[in-house]
């Protein structure tokens, strides 16, 4: 089965780089579809330039690898990012704003703990179960967390000051030149009513905009996919369209 070569030719990154590709699997997203995916290891010399290189290029990470889709007879995912500066929240994201006002964001080392592994297992018991990570133990938790090249930040978010405040949600976030790019996140589902995962995003953004950085990367959207229709409630959103970022219209 022939692959697109522009998988393996990423404009403004070294040559010489090596890319892989995985065998087909069931795609997550999309029914009766197989997904493949390119990638390369992060884990050589200067890996935070080689990472935002390739981040601009519509690659995400996992651990000490960059990848992104390679299926050969599908493109539906497009990789995502907020115009930060330019963001304006909708009223909607106005009230997100104002039910987490109590909660205080903590950055802290990428060091995974029992505390946020016991989040993580009733978040995916809840939103995913029967899903890839639903039977991830705190091994492989531990792994997603602390098997990084680059630079990167957990962002806790506490019902208070205090370090042993109640944990309610976990970004785990990269660190890039021109933004942040959000790995994974996971949050207590007993609170509907917060939004924890719209109200992160909005957290980003506004984290984004104080330090002058461009950019929120939240990886891929799939326009036939419920799943990923959120991603569309954070405008402006730019979409990477061949190796051109452009503005996303809200009729696409």
């Amino acid at each position: 089965m022939k692959l697109d070569e522009s998988l393996f030719t990423v404009p403004g990154v070294r040559r010489g780089l090596r890319f892989y590709v995985t065998g087909p699997t069931p795609c997550p997203y999309l029914p009766d579809q197989f997904e493949r995916k390119a990638f390369t290891h992060l884990s050589q010399a200067a890996p935070d330039a080689l990472h935002h290189q390739l981040s601009e290029a519509g690659f995400r990470r996992s651990q000490s690898v960059a990848y992104r889709p390679a299926c050969p007879n599908c493109n539906a995912c497009r990789s995502v990012r907020v115009d930060a500066q330019s963001f304006s929240p909708s009223r909607n994201q106005l009230r997100v704003l104002s039910r987490n006002s109590d909660l205080i964001r903590r950055p802290v080392e990428p060091r995974a703990t029992r505390e946020q592994y016991r989040l993580l297992k009733h978040y995916l018991v809840n939103r995913h179960e029967g899903g890839g990570m639903s039977d991830m133990g705190f091994r492989e938790y531990a792994g997603m967390v602390n098997e990084t090249p680059v630079q990167t930040a957990l962002f806790e978010y506490r019902q208070g000051p205090e370090e042993d405040s109640p944990l309610v949600a976990v970004s785990l976030t990269d660190i890039l030149r021109d933004g942040f790019s959000m790995v994974y996140t996971f949050f207590d589902t007993r609170q509907p009513k917060r939004s924890l995962g719209t109200y992160m995003i909005l957290d980003h953004i506004r984290n984004a905009e104080s330090y002058g950085l461009p950019h929120v990367y939240l990886g891929y959207w799939i326009k036939q996919s419920p799943k990923m229709a959120y991603k569309k409630r954070f405008q402006p959103l730019e979409v990477l369209d061949g190796p051109v970022w452009r503005r996303l219209e809200e009729d696409e």
